[in-house]
């Protein structure tokens, strides 16, 4: 009786790793969407601030609102990219603001709806 050898043929590849595609490119461009709710204090009822949120969040692209509360202060929740958010909270916080701003609270979420435009409520 004749016993064949098997001859095992260790390869190792060493190749580099490919290169992302097209499709990883676009997936690493699309900027995380945040929700930025920001309490602002001060005198910034009855001057306009509402209406110069709305006109700057739209022009960086935020959706969402801004409202008045019975405290004094305004309230304001915007949803989209997070580097237009940091803008919008730095302007909220900036001398150029209707009234006086005094301070500025705020905090970062998911965003948890799907808001049309920015409105003045």
């Amino acid at each position: 009786m004749v016993v064949g050898e098997a001859k095992v043929a260790d390869e190792v590849h060493s190749q580099a790793p490919e290169p992302p595609g097209p499709q990883a490119e676009r997936l690493e461009a699309v900027p995380e969407v945040v929700r930025l709710t920001a309490w602002v204090r001060g005198r910034v009822q009855g001057v306009g601030f509402r209406w110069w949120v709305r006109s700057h969040a739209l022009a960086l692209g935020l959706r969402g609102w801004a409202e008045n509360l019975a405290d004094g202060r305004v309230k304001v929740v915007a949803e989209g990219p997070r580097d237009a958010g940091a803008q919008l909270l730095e302007l909220l916080g900036g001398p150029d603001t209707p009234g006086q701003v005094i301070d500025v609270t705020h905090r970062w979420d998911e965003p948890t709806t799907d808001p049309v435009g920015f409105a003045e409520r």
